[in-house]
């Protein structure tokens, strides 16, 4: 968009690189083009696009509160006419596919955002119109936008996931064996979890455990245990009013101390004032 005559109005990074931005055009008519951008965007319209139209779909245009999503690998031609204001949700593919393992028991390398033109969903324009009317100054407003960023993510992960290849992927785990890893990882997150318990509970050599895991899971086996105990973390400091040190014991930190270090680390803010800012 920094190369047409599009006006940033705002924008910020959430973390997590994540980032949010609104933009307003005015144009009589214009060509904008998108080639291979290298991440994956959601756009919501939120005012005008009546006369806005893809080149490679003619005839269906634009309207406040349609969504389309722009995965990293598409390429489009658009012709602009009249005033448009939309919100853009800029966001990498692992943020997309690597919740494929927990929320739609497949492996991130079997999905991607499908490349979809002016559709309406409506929890997702609910989360979207929430976040271009929230401040996002500030590091507690950009924690509440990134809260409901990810949640944005997870309802169109359901909505618009596109299988990545045809027919069955090749080498990784078998998903049995995913299954049962990916169970048990969640079981005994508050246990010392080594990669010699996982190895045991595929039959595999611990070598092998570690190859076809990172091509099944997206990622290490230490990787992965330790984003699904920050994710524990998180669910248990927003929906229950445990204690701090009882959290860090259900997520298997080794003290307050340890936990409070990884969270703030891994989420930007302390697990007290993510409490209170989130759940509050």
């Amino acid at each position: 968009m920094s190369e047409t005559d599009a006006v940033l109005e705002r924008f910020t990074w959430l973390g997590d690189e994540l980032a949010l931005a609104i933009w307003r055009r005015d144009t009589p008519c214009a060509e904008t083009s998108y080639c291979q951008p290298g991440h994956h965007t959601l756009s919501y319209y939120m005012g005008g696009g009546y006369r806005t139209e893809r080149g490679e779909l003619p005839g269906l245009y634009g309207a406040p509160q349609r969504l389309c999503t722009l995965p990293d690998w598409h390429e489009s031609s658009w012709t602009v006419r009249g005033p448009l204001r939309f919100l853009h949700v800029y966001f990498l593919p692992e943020h997309f596919t690597r919740r494929a393992v927990v929320e739609l028991d497949r492996e991130p390398r079997e999905l991607t955002l499908a490349d979809r033109t002016y559709f309406e969903h409506a929890r997702i324009g609910q989360l979207c119109a929430a976040l271009a009317g929230m401040d996002w100054m500030g590091a507690d407003a950009q924690l509440r936008a990134n809260e409901m960023t990810h949640e944005t993510l997870s309802h169109l992960l359901h909505a618009q996931s596109l299988p990545r290849h045809q027919g069955r992927v090749r080498g990784g785990l078998a998903p049995a064996v995913r299954r049962l890893l990916a169970d048990y990882i969640e079981a005994h997150l508050a246990h010392p979890l080594t990669l010699q318990t996982l190895a045991h509970l595929a039959c595999l050599s611990e070598y092998h455990l570690l190859r076809m895991f990172k091509v099944s899971f997206g990622m290490t086996p230490s990787a992965w245990i330790a984003a699904r105990r920050i994710e524990h973390a998180r669910r248990l400091l927003q929906c229950t009013g445990q204690p701090l040190q009882q959290i860090a014991d259900a997520c298997g930190y080794a003290d307050l101390s340890h936990f409070s270090h990884r969270f703030r680390a891994a989420v930007g803010a302390a697990p007290g004032r993510y409490r209170s800012v989130v759940a509050g």
